[in-house]
Protein backbone atom coordinates (compact mmCIF):
# COMPACT_ATOMS: atom_id res chain seq x y z
CA UNK A 1 0.00 0.00 0.00
CA UNK A 2 1.30 3.39 -1.10
CA UNK A 3 2.27 5.58 1.86
CA UNK A 4 0.60 9.05 1.78
CA UNK A 5 2.87 12.44 2.29
CA UNK A 6 2.05 15.69 2.57
CA UNK A 7 4.71 18.35 1.55
CA UNK A 8 3.96 21.54 3.34
CA UNK A 9 5.78 24.69 1.65
CA UNK A 10 5.25 27.42 -0.76
CA UNK A 11 3.57 25.63 -3.57
CA UNK A 12 5.03 26.37 -6.91
CA UNK A 13 2.92 29.85 -7.82
CA UNK A 14 5.80 31.06 -5.55
CA UNK A 15 9.09 32.42 -6.36
CA UNK A 16 12.41 31.34 -5.60
CA UNK A 17 14.59 27.72 -3.90
CA UNK A 18 12.13 27.06 -1.36
CA UNK A 19 8.39 26.51 -4.03
CA UNK A 20 11.63 24.67 -6.63
CA UNK A 21 12.64 22.65 -3.60
CA UNK A 22 8.92 22.07 -2.68
CA UNK A 23 8.00 21.13 -6.18
CA UNK A 24 10.67 18.82 -6.81
CA UNK A 25 10.69 16.69 -3.54
CA UNK A 26 6.52 16.19 -4.45
CA UNK A 27 7.49 14.60 -7.61
CA UNK A 28 10.16 12.39 -6.66
CA UNK A 29 7.82 11.12 -4.06
CA UNK A 30 5.42 10.76 -6.49
CA UNK A 31 7.38 8.77 -9.00
CA UNK A 32 7.97 6.25 -6.43
CA UNK A 33 4.07 5.91 -5.96
CA UNK A 34 3.40 8.09 -3.19
CA UNK A 35 0.19 9.77 -3.07
CA UNK A 36 1.58 13.34 -2.62
CA UNK A 37 -0.56 16.36 -1.41
CA UNK A 38 1.33 19.90 -1.59
CA UNK A 39 -0.40 22.24 1.18
CA UNK A 40 0.73 25.84 0.50
CA UNK A 41 0.89 29.23 2.14
CA UNK A 42 -1.42 31.63 -0.05
CA UNK A 43 0.87 34.83 2.07
CA UNK A 44 4.14 33.47 3.38
CA UNK A 45 5.17 36.66 5.41
CA UNK A 46 3.33 39.05 7.30
CA UNK A 47 1.34 41.74 4.72
CA UNK A 48 3.72 44.64 5.44
CA UNK A 49 6.48 43.06 3.50
CA UNK A 50 6.90 45.18 0.49
CA UNK A 51 7.51 42.15 -1.65
CA UNK A 52 5.82 40.54 -4.43
CA UNK A 53 6.33 36.84 -3.71
CA UNK A 54 4.16 35.41 -7.27
CA UNK A 55 6.14 33.71 -9.79
CA UNK A 56 4.55 35.90 -12.53
CA UNK A 57 7.25 34.87 -15.32
CA UNK A 58 6.87 31.33 -15.81
CA UNK A 59 4.06 29.40 -17.45
CA UNK A 60 4.82 25.86 -17.63
CA UNK A 61 2.25 23.70 -15.01
CA UNK A 62 5.61 22.08 -13.42
CA UNK A 63 3.38 19.38 -12.17
CA UNK A 64 1.74 18.12 -15.15
CA UNK A 65 2.06 14.59 -15.74
CA UNK A 66 1.58 13.86 -12.20
CA UNK A 67 -0.73 12.91 -9.43
CA UNK A 68 -0.12 15.57 -7.38
CA UNK A 69 -2.94 17.70 -5.38
CA UNK A 70 -2.04 21.47 -4.45
CA UNK A 71 -3.90 23.28 -1.92
CA UNK A 72 -3.36 26.56 -1.42
CA UNK A 73 -4.88 27.40 1.96
CA UNK A 74 -2.17 28.68 4.68
CA UNK A 75 -2.25 32.94 5.36
CA UNK A 76 0.60 33.94 7.40
CA UNK A 77 -1.96 36.89 8.43
CA UNK A 78 -4.76 34.78 9.44
CA UNK A 79 -4.99 32.52 12.30
CA UNK A 80 -8.80 31.12 11.16
CA UNK A 81 -6.66 29.54 7.89
CA UNK A 82 -3.82 28.26 10.13
CA UNK A 83 -6.88 25.97 11.69
CA UNK A 84 -7.93 25.24 7.83
CA UNK A 85 -5.00 24.30 7.65
CA UNK A 86 -4.64 21.29 10.32
CA UNK A 87 -8.44 20.27 9.57
CA UNK A 88 -7.23 19.56 5.80
CA UNK A 89 -4.63 17.91 6.47
CA UNK A 90 -5.86 15.70 8.80
CA UNK A 91 -8.66 14.85 6.58
CA UNK A 92 -5.53 13.20 3.91
CA UNK A 93 -4.60 11.07 7.11
CA UNK A 94 -1.32 11.02 5.80
CA UNK A 95 2.05 8.80 7.14
CA UNK A 96 4.64 11.72 6.42
CA UNK A 97 4.07 15.48 7.01
CA UNK A 98 7.33 17.22 5.34
CA UNK A 99 7.73 21.01 6.91
CA UNK A 100 9.72 23.27 4.34
CA UNK A 101 11.48 25.23 6.86
CA UNK A 102 13.72 28.26 5.76
CA UNK A 103 13.08 31.33 8.14
CA UNK A 104 12.35 31.73 11.74
CA UNK A 105 9.31 34.32 11.44
CA UNK A 106 7.41 31.31 10.02
CA UNK A 107 7.82 29.61 13.47
CA UNK A 108 4.46 30.46 14.91
CA UNK A 109 2.24 29.29 12.26
CA UNK A 110 4.12 26.37 11.79
CA UNK A 111 4.98 25.55 15.24
CA UNK A 112 1.02 25.82 15.78
CA UNK A 113 0.30 23.42 12.76
CA UNK A 114 2.85 20.97 13.56
CA UNK A 115 2.26 20.71 17.18
CA UNK A 116 -1.60 20.00 16.19
CA UNK A 117 -0.71 17.83 14.18
CA UNK A 118 1.72 15.97 15.72
CA UNK A 119 -1.28 15.67 19.09
CA UNK A 120 -4.07 14.51 16.65
CA UNK A 121 -2.87 12.72 13.83
CA UNK A 122 -0.63 9.28 13.11
CA UNK A 123 1.44 11.43 10.80
CA UNK A 124 5.22 11.63 11.46
CA UNK A 125 6.01 15.38 11.19
CA UNK A 126 9.02 16.01 10.14
CA UNK A 127 10.79 19.55 9.49
CA UNK A 128 13.03 19.65 6.01
CA UNK A 129 15.62 22.39 7.50
CA UNK A 130 17.06 24.74 5.02
CA UNK A 131 18.29 26.71 7.58
CA UNK A 132 18.52 27.06 11.40
CA UNK A 133 20.28 30.35 12.10
CA UNK A 134 18.58 33.64 10.56
CA UNK A 135 20.75 35.38 7.51
CA UNK A 136 19.60 38.39 8.94
CA UNK A 137 19.13 37.77 12.72
CA UNK A 138 15.98 39.22 15.16
CA UNK A 139 15.81 39.62 18.81
CA UNK A 140 12.75 37.65 17.90
CA UNK A 141 14.63 34.75 16.26
CA UNK A 142 15.65 32.40 18.96
CA UNK A 143 12.31 32.26 20.59
CA UNK A 144 10.44 31.24 17.19
CA UNK A 145 13.48 28.45 16.32
CA UNK A 146 12.58 27.06 19.91
CA UNK A 147 8.90 27.25 19.59
CA UNK A 148 8.95 25.79 16.04
CA UNK A 149 12.07 23.43 16.35
CA UNK A 150 10.64 21.77 19.64
CA UNK A 151 7.51 20.43 17.47
CA UNK A 152 8.62 17.50 14.65
CA UNK A 153 9.38 14.10 15.55
CA UNK A 154 11.99 14.66 13.33
CA UNK A 155 14.63 16.52 10.84
CA UNK A 156 16.25 16.59 7.91
CA UNK A 157 19.45 18.44 7.20
CA UNK A 158 21.84 19.42 4.29
CA UNK A 159 25.10 19.67 5.74
CA UNK A 160 26.91 19.09 9.49
CA UNK A 161 26.98 22.63 9.68
CA UNK A 162 23.02 22.85 10.12
CA UNK A 163 22.61 19.89 12.57
CA UNK A 164 25.22 22.07 15.06
CA UNK A 165 23.09 25.06 14.65
CA UNK A 166 19.95 22.85 15.63
CA UNK A 167 21.70 21.34 18.46
CA UNK A 168 22.70 24.69 19.42
CA UNK A 169 19.53 25.87 19.67
CA UNK A 170 17.87 22.64 20.96
CA UNK A 171 20.83 21.47 23.41
CA UNK A 172 18.57 19.25 25.56
CA UNK A 173 17.27 17.19 23.05
CA UNK A 174 18.82 13.68 22.34
CA UNK A 175 19.60 13.04 18.60
CA UNK A 176 20.32 10.07 16.40
CA UNK A 177 22.30 11.25 13.33
CA UNK A 178 21.19 8.82 10.10
CA UNK A 179 23.77 9.16 7.47
CA UNK A 180 24.93 7.88 3.88
CA UNK A 181 21.43 6.95 3.01
CA UNK A 182 21.01 4.77 6.09
CA UNK A 183 18.02 2.96 6.46
CA UNK A 184 16.48 4.89 9.02
CA UNK A 185 14.43 3.48 12.51
CA UNK A 186 11.19 3.71 13.57
CA UNK A 187 10.27 6.85 14.64
CA UNK A 188 7.67 5.98 17.31
CA UNK A 189 10.67 3.53 19.36
CA UNK A 190 12.85 6.83 18.78
CA UNK A 191 10.03 9.05 20.56
CA UNK A 192 9.02 6.69 23.26
CA UNK A 193 12.98 6.84 24.25
CA UNK A 194 13.21 10.83 24.29
CA UNK A 195 14.85 10.83 20.81
CA UNK A 196 14.81 12.26 17.34
CA UNK A 197 16.50 11.26 14.40
CA UNK A 198 18.25 13.76 12.30
CA UNK A 199 18.62 12.65 8.58
CA UNK A 200 21.85 14.03 6.85
CA UNK A 201 20.82 14.20 2.99
CA UNK A 202 22.20 16.60 0.30
CA UNK A 203 20.62 19.13 -1.33
CA UNK A 204 19.62 16.86 -4.63
CA UNK A 205 19.94 18.68 -8.09
CA UNK A 206 17.37 20.40 -9.62
CA UNK A 207 15.12 18.02 -12.31
CA UNK A 208 13.00 20.89 -13.54
CA UNK A 209 15.36 22.37 -15.40
CA UNK A 210 17.10 21.11 -19.12
CA UNK A 211 19.82 21.45 -21.14
CA UNK A 212 19.01 22.49 -24.66
CA UNK A 213 21.13 19.92 -27.01
CA UNK A 214 20.57 22.57 -29.94
CA UNK A 215 21.68 25.74 -27.75
CA UNK A 216 24.33 27.61 -29.95
CA UNK A 217 26.56 28.90 -26.85
CA UNK A 218 28.56 31.20 -29.13
CA UNK A 219 25.09 32.90 -30.90
CA UNK A 220 23.67 33.48 -27.59
CA UNK A 221 27.41 35.41 -25.82
CA UNK A 222 27.40 37.12 -29.23
CA UNK A 223 23.86 38.04 -28.69
CA UNK A 224 24.34 39.54 -25.06
CA UNK A 225 27.55 41.06 -25.58
CA UNK A 226 29.35 38.22 -23.82
CA UNK A 227 33.58 37.87 -23.87
CA UNK A 228 35.09 34.38 -24.31
CA UNK A 229 34.80 33.62 -20.27
CA UNK A 230 31.64 33.96 -18.33
CA UNK A 231 31.43 33.80 -15.10
CA UNK A 232 27.61 34.00 -13.69
CA UNK A 233 25.86 35.13 -10.54
CA UNK A 234 22.34 33.95 -10.61
CA UNK A 235 19.45 34.57 -7.99
CA UNK A 236 17.88 36.82 -5.61
CA UNK A 237 20.39 39.80 -5.01
CA UNK A 238 20.83 39.84 -1.23
CA UNK A 239 23.62 40.81 1.13
CA UNK A 240 24.11 37.65 1.94
CA UNK A 241 24.99 36.47 -1.60
CA UNK A 242 27.87 38.70 -1.35
CA UNK A 243 27.44 40.07 -5.17
CA UNK A 244 29.47 43.04 -4.18
CA UNK A 245 32.42 41.07 -3.34
CA UNK A 246 31.85 39.16 -6.68
CA UNK A 247 31.56 42.34 -8.35
CA UNK A 248 35.28 43.77 -7.09
CA UNK A 249 36.90 40.77 -7.54
CA UNK A 250 35.96 40.19 -10.71
CA UNK A 251 37.27 44.11 -10.91
CA UNK A 252 40.78 42.95 -10.60
CA UNK A 253 40.61 40.10 -12.83
CA UNK A 254 39.48 42.46 -15.52
CA UNK A 255 42.82 44.46 -15.29
CA UNK A 256 45.13 41.36 -16.06
CA UNK A 257 42.69 39.81 -18.98
CA UNK A 258 39.94 41.26 -21.28
CA UNK A 259 38.53 38.00 -22.45
CA UNK A 260 36.32 38.19 -19.56
CA UNK A 261 32.59 38.73 -18.64
CA UNK A 262 30.71 38.69 -15.36
CA UNK A 263 26.60 37.94 -16.33
CA UNK A 264 24.55 39.01 -13.38
CA UNK A 265 20.96 37.76 -13.07
CA UNK A 266 18.80 38.10 -10.70
CA UNK A 267 15.83 40.42 -9.09
CA UNK A 268 16.78 42.91 -6.41
CA UNK A 269 15.04 41.39 -3.30
CA UNK A 270 13.15 44.75 -1.51
CA UNK A 271 12.59 46.03 -4.90
CA UNK A 272 9.55 43.88 -6.76
CA UNK A 273 6.41 46.21 -5.83
CA UNK A 274 5.28 49.43 -7.70
CA UNK A 275 7.14 52.36 -5.32
CA UNK A 276 4.74 55.05 -6.40
CA UNK A 277 1.56 53.00 -5.02
CA UNK A 278 0.82 54.45 -1.80
CA UNK A 279 0.29 50.72 -0.72
CA UNK A 280 3.77 50.17 -1.34
CA UNK A 281 4.65 53.37 0.54
CA UNK A 282 2.61 52.83 3.37
CA UNK A 283 4.39 48.97 3.14
CA UNK A 284 8.06 50.08 3.76
CA UNK A 285 7.65 52.79 6.44
CA UNK A 286 5.63 50.30 8.55
CA UNK A 287 8.63 47.73 7.25
CA UNK A 288 11.24 50.02 8.24
CA UNK A 289 9.80 50.87 11.42
CA UNK A 290 9.73 47.38 12.67
CA UNK A 291 13.12 46.43 11.34
CA UNK A 292 14.53 49.15 13.49
CA UNK A 293 13.21 47.25 16.62
CA UNK A 294 13.84 43.81 15.97
CA UNK A 295 16.75 43.53 13.27
CA UNK A 296 20.06 44.49 13.74
CA UNK A 297 21.41 47.42 11.79
CA UNK A 298 24.24 45.82 10.67
CA UNK A 299 21.76 43.14 8.83
CA UNK A 300 19.35 45.75 7.54
CA UNK A 301 19.46 45.33 3.77
CA UNK A 302 17.77 48.29 2.65
CA UNK A 303 21.00 50.23 1.38
CA UNK A 304 22.35 47.36 -0.01
CA UNK A 305 23.01 48.30 -4.31
CA UNK A 306 26.01 46.48 -5.33
CA UNK A 307 25.30 47.13 -9.15
CA UNK A 308 26.37 50.62 -8.69
CA UNK A 309 29.95 48.96 -8.06
CA UNK A 310 29.84 48.44 -11.84
CA UNK A 311 30.40 52.04 -12.76
CA UNK A 312 32.15 52.46 -9.84
CA UNK A 313 34.73 50.44 -10.76
CA UNK A 314 34.65 51.44 -14.20
CA UNK A 315 33.16 47.80 -15.23
CA UNK A 316 30.42 48.51 -17.63
CA UNK A 317 31.44 46.94 -20.61
CA UNK A 318 32.55 43.55 -18.67
CA UNK A 319 29.45 43.16 -17.25
CA UNK A 320 25.69 42.00 -18.44
CA UNK A 321 23.07 42.78 -16.13
CA UNK A 322 19.77 40.99 -16.30
CA UNK A 323 18.40 42.80 -12.77
CA UNK A 324 14.71 40.65 -12.82
CA UNK A 325 13.13 37.83 -12.17
CA UNK A 326 13.28 34.96 -15.07
CA UNK A 327 11.06 32.37 -15.15
CA UNK A 328 11.56 28.52 -15.47
CA UNK A 329 11.58 28.50 -19.04
CA UNK A 330 14.98 31.07 -19.59
CA UNK A 331 16.83 29.62 -17.22
CA UNK A 332 19.04 27.24 -18.49
CA UNK A 333 19.83 29.88 -20.84
CA UNK A 334 22.09 31.63 -18.94
CA UNK A 335 23.51 28.36 -16.94
CA UNK A 336 24.69 27.18 -20.44
CA UNK A 337 26.21 30.17 -21.92
CA UNK A 338 28.34 30.52 -18.36
CA UNK A 339 31.49 28.59 -18.04
CA UNK A 340 31.76 29.05 -14.17
CA UNK A 341 28.79 29.51 -11.60
CA UNK A 342 30.43 32.06 -8.45
CA UNK A 343 28.87 31.63 -5.17
CA UNK A 344 30.72 34.04 -3.13
CA UNK A 345 28.38 34.36 -0.24
CA UNK A 346 29.00 35.48 3.14
CA UNK A 347 27.50 33.19 5.17
CA UNK A 348 25.67 29.93 3.41
CA UNK A 349 23.18 27.03 3.72
CA UNK A 350 22.63 24.48 1.23
CA UNK A 351 21.97 26.60 -2.26
CA UNK A 352 19.63 26.25 -4.85
CA UNK A 353 21.70 28.11 -7.19
CA UNK A 354 24.44 25.58 -6.88
CA UNK A 355 22.25 22.79 -7.38
CA UNK A 356 20.75 24.53 -10.75
CA UNK A 357 24.53 24.79 -11.54
CA UNK A 358 24.92 20.83 -10.73
CA UNK A 359 22.04 20.14 -13.13
CA UNK A 360 23.87 21.93 -16.16
CA UNK A 361 27.57 20.36 -15.11
CA UNK A 362 28.63 24.03 -14.75
CA UNK A 363 31.61 24.17 -12.03
CA UNK A 364 31.22 26.54 -9.38
CA UNK A 365 33.98 28.90 -7.50
CA UNK A 366 32.47 29.68 -3.94
CA UNK A 367 33.62 30.49 -0.62
CA UNK A 368 34.68 28.59 2.05
CA UNK A 369 31.52 28.54 3.56
CA UNK A 370 28.52 26.61 5.26
CA UNK A 371 28.22 23.76 3.06
CA UNK A 372 30.23 24.71 0.23
CA UNK A 373 33.71 22.80 1.89
CA UNK A 374 31.20 19.42 2.12
CA UNK A 375 29.73 19.53 -1.85
CA UNK A 376 32.81 21.36 -3.92
CA UNK A 377 36.03 19.56 -4.14
CA UNK A 378 38.56 21.66 -4.17
CA UNK A 379 40.68 21.85 -7.48
CA UNK A 380 37.78 19.03 -8.72
CA UNK A 381 35.02 19.76 -8.81
CA UNK A 382 35.63 23.63 -7.74
CA UNK A 383 37.18 26.08 -6.15
CA UNK A 384 36.58 27.78 -2.76
CA UNK A 385 38.37 31.07 -1.99
CA UNK A 386 38.58 32.54 1.55
CA UNK A 387 35.37 34.81 2.75
CA UNK A 388 35.38 38.46 2.92
CA UNK A 389 38.92 38.06 1.31
CA UNK A 390 38.60 39.68 -2.54
CA UNK A 391 42.24 38.58 -3.43
CA UNK A 392 41.36 35.05 -2.62
CA UNK A 393 38.10 35.27 -4.45
CA UNK A 394 40.06 36.97 -7.18
CA UNK A 395 42.86 34.33 -6.97
CA UNK A 396 40.00 31.20 -7.42
CA UNK A 397 38.61 33.02 -10.52
CA UNK A 398 41.99 33.46 -11.69
CA UNK A 399 42.82 29.64 -11.37
CA UNK A 400 39.72 28.80 -13.32
CA UNK A 401 40.91 30.45 -15.95
CA UNK A 402 43.91 28.70 -15.65
CA UNK A 403 42.59 25.23 -14.98
CA UNK A 404 39.49 25.26 -15.79
CA UNK A 405 37.08 22.02 -14.03
CA UNK A 406 35.71 19.25 -16.62
CA UNK A 407 32.00 19.11 -16.88
CA UNK A 408 32.24 15.03 -16.45
CA UNK A 409 33.72 16.27 -12.36
CA UNK A 410 30.63 17.97 -12.08
CA UNK A 411 28.48 15.71 -13.71
CA UNK A 412 29.64 12.83 -11.41
CA UNK A 413 29.15 14.55 -8.26
CA UNK A 414 25.43 15.61 -9.53
CA UNK A 415 24.27 11.66 -10.53
CA UNK A 416 25.27 11.30 -6.75
CA UNK A 417 22.74 13.81 -5.56
CA UNK A 418 19.20 12.83 -7.50
CA UNK A 419 15.77 13.41 -6.25
CA UNK A 420 15.34 9.58 -6.39
CA UNK A 421 17.88 8.60 -3.66
CA UNK A 422 16.77 11.78 -1.71
CA UNK A 423 12.87 10.70 -1.64
CA UNK A 424 13.80 6.99 -1.02
CA UNK A 425 15.73 7.97 1.94
CA UNK A 426 12.63 9.73 3.34
CA UNK A 427 10.83 6.79 2.77
CA UNK A 428 12.94 4.44 3.89
CA UNK A 429 11.58 3.16 7.30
Amino acid sequence: MSKKIVVFGPGPQFKGGIANYTTSLAKALDKLGAEVHIVSWTHQYPSIIPRDFIDRSSKKNLLEGTNIKVQYITNYNNPLSWISTVNTIKKINADIIIFQWAIAIQGLPMGYIANKLKRESKAEILFDLHVVAQKEGSMVDRVMLQYALSKPHSFIVHSLKTFDELKKILPQSNYVLIENNSKRPDHKALTANNKQQVIKLYHPVYDMFRSDPDFNKEKVKKELGLRKNVFLFFGFIRQYKGLHNVIKSFAKLTKERDDVSLLIVGESFWNTLDSKKLSTKIKKKLFELIKKIVIRKSDDENNYRPLELIGQLGIKDRVVVVNRYVGNEEVGKYFQVADCNVLFYLVATPSGVESIAYNFNLPSVATKVGHFPETIKHGYTGYLAEPEDIDSMHGVMKEFLRNPIPCQRVEEQAKNMSWENYAKAILSD
